[in-house]
């Protein structure tokens, strides 16, 4: 359950906490107040794409954080074990910065975006205000249902199976198809490892012969001129170390010599004595270090340019000739492994096809299974939703050609009068039925959630009056046995919530400011008489507020 939300610097709010509890929360506010700040701010913490339009303007960088009790969550904490993360509770930060980078962070350690979204599928579900559109595209119904029966796992290694199968059977027929080309293939790996062999360059070999040749070319240069630099420092007479002691003698010898200007020119003179006599030694022995090598200097170049030439040879830099190699060695290991065997990659094309077959008619029977189950579930709801005349169906029938999802094509059908077929959902649902039918399949995968913790975008759009209050008693069950959280404009959903969370924008000076609230009893009155009749609120209006939300509040009979 998502206990806590920390907000700094996002879009237009600069501070702010705000502490959740269970059951159902109503969030409201008027148009353009900043509801989707909040649920922008979760979706960051979950793993959602980042953008430096999400730090507030002025600020050097947004910081988000959401702390989840995950008490009740074993696989959250089994994933949290899994990487010797602490499982006690769970506290995801992300923060990003003005230039549009992020970080992440898992109970305080490093954490990928992948990762955020991986333990975010653990921790809750967010369902969007356009999922009604989703239904418009035939290829989500499959997704639905599989997420309704929980064979997401099931789909997910059948999809592994068919990959395999698929990769398998193209092998076979590139090596069917080539023949003899395999086997000259073969020869030809063979020579260009065995060249890169003779070769035998070492990783990072070709910047050590660089540096080498560079210095062996310039070795005549480098003696002639650091003898040249020795002698100039010399103590023999004209050498710099001999004139630095005949000043110092000289002005030794003058009185006063160890006070005032002279003892500081006399300091600054022997220091100066110091360092040249360093330098001479220093130049003395990189003199006598310094080689001409003409032989070992031919060998290098030599070596380079055989390097140059093979790389040139295969089309790459000199510096990925290692690379090459390693490459070209593993093509020539599978090759002469066997991965040519047309029998045994023959026996293996007819496993793999088996397994797909028998996976994918499990998975047909299941989703069968399910569909039934989902339909009548769906009629029920839409039943409180009121097209209780309407006929929901989950029609399963065969794909022309396997798939990673089966064998099964699913549509969703609906009749949304009696004594008309059912057809496809795609071309019959009006805008307002679409709406009601969406809301009828999220409430029942909701229904069927492991995830104790889910969030309705606007998900009652397209819906008013007395079907109104139904939604909103719909996700007040749903709040009841876990955490729900709601963005509505329907006072009719709001009164239903446990808690109720207002947002309001509020301009100051040269900035504006979203600042967000939960609701005490009056508070709630008042924001439910807004919802209702507008900024102006009688007396009347806010007597059908507070007769709405006692109303609600009341445990059924």
């Amino acid at each position: 359950m998502l206990t806590q939300l920390a907000i700094q610097d996002f879009a237009i709010v600069d501070h702010l906490e705000l502490d959740l509890t269970g059951g159902m929360t109503a969030i409201t506010g008027e148009t353009g107040a900043g509801k989707s700040i909040l649920l922008g701010a979760l979706g960051l913490c979950l793993g959602e794409r980042a953008d430096a339009g999400s730090v507030r303007h002025g600020r050097e960088r947004t910081d988000l954080s959401a702390r989840f009790d995950i008490q009740h969550l074993p696989a959250a904490v089994e994933w949290l074990s899994a990487r010797e993360l602490p499982a006690e509770e769970c506290l995801l930060r992300r923060v990003v910065t003005a230039n549009g980078r992020s970080k992440a962070w898992i109970n305080g350690q490093p954490a990928t975006i992948s990762d955020l979204k991986s333990l975010g599928e653990q921790l809750i579900q967010i369902h969007g205000q356009h999922a009604h559109h989703a239904l418009m595209r035939e290829e989500t119904h499959l997704a639905l249902l599989d997420d309704y029966a929980n064979l997401n796992d099931a789909t997910a290694q059948l999809a592994v199976t068919f990959r395999e199968w698929r990769n398998s059977r193209r092998q076979l027929k590139k090596l069917s198809e080539e023949g003899s080309e395999v086997e000259a293939k073969r020869q030809l790996l063979r020579y260009q490892v065995e060249e890169l062999d003779q070769l035998g360059l070492a990783e990072g070999e070709l910047a050590t012969l660089e540096e080498e040749q560079h210095t062996l070319a310039h070795a005549e240069e480098t003696l002639r001129e650091t003898q040249f630099a020795a002698d100039c420092c010399a103590s023999d007479e004209g050498g710099a170390l001999s004139l630095l002691n005949q000043a110092f003698a000289h002005l030794s010898a003058l009185p006063g010599s160890d006070k005032g200007t002279l003892a500081n020119t006399l300091a600054m003179l022997s220091d100066a004595r110091i360092q040249v006599e360093e330098a001479s030694s220093e130049l003395n022995r990189l003199a006598s270090t310094t080689e001409l090598d003409p032989e070992r200097l031919a060998w290098v170049e030599e070596r380079m340019t055989d390097v140059h030439r093979i790389a040139r040879k295969h089309h790459v830099a000199p510096d990925e000739l290692c690379a090459l190699h390693a490459d070209l060695q593993r093509e020539v290991a599978q090759l002469e492994e066997g991965g040519n065997d047309l029998e045994a990659l023959s026996a293996r094309v007819v496993e793999l096809r088996e397994s797909y077959r028998q996976e994918a008619k499990k998975l047909s029977e299941s989703r069968q299974k399910a569909a039934l189950r989902l339909g009548k579930e769906v009629q029920q709801q839409l039943g409180f939703l009121a097209m209780g005349k309407a006929r929901f169906e989950v029609e399963i029938t065969a794909k022309e050609a396997p798939s990673p999802e089966g064998l099964d094509r699913v549509q969703f059908l609906i009749s949304a009068n009696p004594g008309q077929p059912a057809r496809p959902l795609t071309k019959v649902a009006s805008g307002g039925e679409l709406s009601r039918i969406s809301l009828a399949i999220q409430v029942v995968a909701a229904t069927h959630s492991t995830v104790p913790s889910l969030v309705f975008d606007e998900v009652d759009v397209g819906i008013s009056g007395a079907t109104a209050e139904i939604v909103g008693q719909l996700l007040r069950k749903l709040g009841e046995n876990g955490q729900v959280m709601t963005v509505t404009h329907l006072p009719q959903v709001a009164a239903q919530a446990h808690q109720h969370l207002h947002i309001e924008k509020q301009a100051k000076r040269d900035t504006t400011l979203t600042q967000m609230a939960l609701l005490d009893e009056q508070g709630r009155i008042s924001e439910l008489a807004r919802m209702l009749g507008g900024v102006t609120l009688s007396d009347q209006t806010l007597a059908h507020a507070r007769e709405m939300l006692h109303a609600s509040q009341r445990p059924p009979h």
